[in-house]
């Protein structure tokens, strides 16, 4: 799987790169001696410099100064030396991974138990930050290190990257057609979509502080117009007459394939309380790291059982113990134990595959363990503040040296910096979500596989591009404005906008079901997107933005 996901990343990479070493070679994009920009597009997000400075150049500044210097120089780079850059991107990417889902969100989630919120409050506002820091994090290093766009590309291509590219591998990959739910689709593709058009609202013109804070404020309204919505579908789901027959006797056999959802209408009384939560918020809207972990637990539960009667074990849960053929015995509960062992740097996991990521792992794995608790066990469990802010430290540290290994990487194959954000970036932190998308829509859950990819990134553009701006123009530079450099990004944001309407529509004339072909006509979408996005960005169709400077 590992193997899968470094190879998906490094595609998207080549795609990029060639895209942009044709257009480069046709004239597009290339820097033309005397070229000023006499137009300077009025105030944008995104950039600090004066408007002077930027009219008397005929070409963009690249974010690589911002940084420290490579050890490397451009022609070393070029002759080969590029290739560690990116092989330390995906490292990054891999820390980056480690840290949020063993560390990162479950601070978090023990946050969230101490405060008392509410499942749907959490989960729209803890939870969707421990799924989406990577793409925060480079925000924030977009808007006060590199005052470029690789921020901005980075979450609109995460978003895009999110409701087509894991759409499609869903609907291709799952093996099955899964039915969705037209009210939770719905329900987030309309807040979603007036995300983006509060984004194209701000991005075009800014003038006062205020704009900033609109992104924030609306998803303050998110989190209370969801609190409403979990009300409502809880009175709906209390009130529909159960239509479930339960059967007294197993009907699976070996080598039967049955969902995690016909297991629980058989026998609903077998299930504990944690089981019946899960049951409870796949009908609703949760964080999705939150919805996945849980699902995640049941299914490989379930699969155990399902196993083990496979093989001639009959068991059956009654009041937290497990009976076997000679009688009741307690319970134990290893699901957590293992879940522990198996990121520790001292236990090495069974299978070829599973040694190979744990070996390559390994360096982060004995760091993290060394310098942040783990409240997930229970002698550190009262430590989880101190957990949260260390995994936010290393986070950030990471997304730093990811944002710099991409700029070096996109300076020396020639590549924009928000092209880089779109497309390499966007992927990069976007491929772990799409693995475990894909384990629960091959569970039968197609709700919580789609309609979290559309959820999820209404954090993305309101608080992941609202909270930057709003400190920068609030708190640093009171008054001052973010700038956007490049005018292209403006175009992408609008093909967001149509990605989803389109995605969508496709829904809706597919009758609701996520299958091949739906898969297919997504991941298409998603290819015409970047096409796009690349052609605009080199003034194909128009004079958006000036060309990168380059140097020898």
């Amino acid at each position: 799987m590992l193997f899968v996901q470094v190879c998906f990343i490094c595609s998207v990479l080549f795609v990029a790169w060639s895209m942009s070493a044709l257009l480069t070679k046709t004239g597009h994009g290339m820097i033309v001696d005397g070229q000023t920009n006499l137009d300077p597009w009025g105030r944008r997000l995104m950039a600090s410099e004066p408007l002077s400075l930027i009219e008397q150049k005929n070409c963009s500044e690249p974010a690589i100064h911002e940084f420290p210097e490579d050890f490397f120089s451009n022609n070393e780079r070029k002759s080969g030396a590029v290739l560690l850059h990116i092989v330390a991107t995906l490292y990054m990417f891999l820390a980056l991974a480690i840290t949020c889902d063993e560390y990162f969100v479950t601070s978090l989630e023990k946050i969230c138990e101490k405060l008392d919120l509410s499942e749907d409050v959490a989960g729209a506002t803890f939870m969707a930050a421990g799924s989406s820091a990577p793409e925060l994090f480079a925000s924030v290093i977009g808007v006060f290190i590199t005052h470029g766009d690789v921020g901005v590309g980075t979450i609109v291509g995460s978003a895009v990257f999110n409701i087509l590219c894991i759409i499609g591998v869903c609907g291709i990959f799952a093996g099955q057609v899964v039915m969705l739910t037209k009210w939770a689709v719905f329900r987030d593709s309309f807040y979603y979509i007036l995300s983006v058009l509060a984004l194209i609202a701000v991005s075009s013109q800014v003038r006062h502080v205020w704009e900033s804070l609109v992104l924030v404020l609306m998803y303050a309204g998110y989190i209370l117009v969801m609190n409403s919505f979990i009300h409502l579908l809880v009175y709906i789901f209390l009130s529909y007459p159960a239509t479930a027959s339960v059967k007294p006797s197993n009907p699976y056999s070996r080598g039967s394939v049955v969902m995690v959802d016909e297991i629980m209408h058989a026998s609903p009384s077998k299930f504990r309380f944690p089981e019946a939560g899960l049951r409870v918020m796949v009908t609703s809207h949760f964080g999705p790291k939150t919805r996945l972990r849980m699902a995640s637990r049941l299914i490989i539960t379930e699969r155990q059982k399902l196993v083990q009667a496979a093989n001639g074990v009959e068991t059956q849960v009654i009041d937290g113990k497990v009976e076997i053929e000679n009688g009741n015995v307690p319970e134990d509960k290893p699901a957590e134990p293992k879940e522990n062992i198996t990121i520790s740097p001292f236990h090495v996991p069974n299978g070829i595959g599973s040694k190979l990521k744990w070996l390559i792992s390994w360096p982060l794995l004995l760091l993290l363990f060394l310098t942040v608790p783990n409240c997930a066990k229970p002698r550190w469990e009262k430590y989880f503040m101190l957990s949260f802010i260390l995994s936010t430290v290393w986070i950030a540290v990471f997304s730093y040296f990811m944002v710099w290994m991409v700029t070096i990487v996109g300076y020396t194959l020639g590549i924009p910096d928000v092209i880089m954000g779109i497309t390499f970036l966007a992927a990069g932190t976007s491929v772990p979500d799409c693995i475990a998308s894909l384990i629960v829509a091959r569970q039968g859950l197609g709700d919580m596989a789609v309609s979290n990819t559309i959820g999820s990134n209404v954090f993305d553009i309101l608080v992941g591009l609202g909270v930057p701006w709003a400190i920068q123009t609030m708190c640093v530079d009171y008054g001052s404005a973010v700038m956007i450099n490049s005018r292209g990004l403006l175009y992408s944001v609008v093909l967001l906008l149509g990605s989803v309407a389109l995605t969508v529509l496709g829904i809706h004339l597919n009758k609701w079901r996520l299958d091949l072909k739906l898969g297919i006509y997504v991941l298409i979408l998603y290819a015409i997107f970047l096409c796009f996005s690349i052609l605009i960005e080199y003034n194909v169709f128009t004079f958006v933005n000036l060309p990168m400077c380059f140097e020898d």
